[in-house]
């Protein structure tokens, strides 16, 4: 069984063909950081223009180079929400009309659920468990019971991680999208010569936030030349505080979820975010402490992709769920009310 998977929530768009046995046959995205880099952020309308332009020529490219036609396909998934609702469009009704025409099952598909089960696309990470979900767009934690099961912990009360570490990233002097390459520098840097606050970090709740820590970044970039330390050591003390944040949050939210749910092993982390090696280590380290696995999707499928989305959309068929034609694009829908796909 092949499945087709479209993703276009923000700036990438992303086809990818799978089948039922985790094989990726195809998965190809176009970037549009190009394109944005000169606004330090993505300019949705820019974005939705970019999609149209792109989409066909992918899906036609797969299929050529994969000697596949699009009769072949067996399921049709693409997002539907949240993100920019000008991509969204782009890809949804990209989706529903090869849908329509070719006469192909469609399933809407939420993005953060794309993210959540993307390491059950990798690895052989079995229900329930654990999920952080670390992107540009969200820093959240869930439990996950079961497909389309999913119950929201807690999360950032500001900016997502992914976000704060592009803006200290351009505060940095670095391109857009920043996380990247402030991991790197940060390499080269001495953490212990920074001092940063690490946010909410001590408060007995899975609340995190990440704006106070940007501004803090920002002070401490324009005293820079006066305390004798580099941009290295800024980016150094960032991940750092980062990752303190992240790994006290992990081992609260594995104790909260030991008390309300039933057994589980797992613990996923997943989203753009997780492609940080700095944090992947420091996250792995903490997670065996307290006895349960740690999974990571692999740093190609941390990022936007289509066949994320193939993934749970093949997911959410096997259970029974629906989508009808009509289902209109949800720039925001929180995955813990994910309810009817209508």
């Amino acid at each position: 069984m092949k499945i087709l998977g479209i993703e276009s929530s923000c700036d990438d768009t992303s086809i990818s063909i799978i089948d039922n046995n985790k094989n990726i046959i195809a998965n190809e995205t176009i970037s549009q950081n190009q394109i944005h880099k000169d606004y330090n952020g993505v300019v949705p309308e820019l974005a939705a223009r970019n999609h149209v332009l792109y989409i066909d020529k992918i899906l036609k490219r797969i299929l050529k180079k994969q000697q596949l036609r699009i009769t072949d396909i067996s399921l049709i998934a693409a997002t539907v929400g949240p993100g920019l609702v000008g991509g969204l469009l782009v890809g949804l009704t990209f989706a529903k009309t090869l849908s329509q025409v070719n006469r192909i099952p469609f399933i809407g598909v939420n993005h953060l659920e794309g993210h959540a089960l993307t390491a059950r696309l990798a690895n052989k990470v079995e229900y329930p468990f654990l999920l952080l979900l670390v992107s540009g767009g969200h820093s959240n934690f869930y439990f996950i019971s079961d497909i389309n099961d999913y119950k929201f912990l807690g999360g950032t009360l500001d900016d997502a991680l992914g976000e704060a570490f592009d803006k200290v990233a351009n505060i940095l002097g670095l391109d857009f999208p920043g996380g990247p390459q402030l991991e790197l520098l940060a390499m080269k840097g001495d953490y212990k010569k920074v001092s940063l606050p690490k946010p909410l970090i001590n408060i007995k709740s899975l609340d995190m936030s990440f704006s106070g820590l940007k501004t803090a970044a920002f002070n401490c970039n324009n005293e820079i030349d006066k305390n004798n330390i580099s941009r290295c050591d800024l980016a150094a003390s960032f991940q750092k505080s980062v990752a303190d944040v992240l790994c006290k949050k992990i081992s609260l939210a594995i104790d909260i979820s030991n008390k309300e749910f039933s057994i589980y092993k797992n613990v996923v982390v997943s989203g753009g975010v997780a492609a940080n090696n700095y944090l992947r280590k420091k996250i792995i380290e903490n997670v065996k402490l307290k006895n349960k696995l740690v999974f990571f999707p692999p740093t190609d499928l941390c990022t936007d992709n289509g066949a994320m989305i193939a993934w749970a959309g093949y997911e959410l068929y096997t259970a029974g769920v629906k989508s009808k034609l009509n289902i209109k694009a949800k720039p925001r829908w929180p995955l813990e009310s994910i309810g009817e796909r209508v």
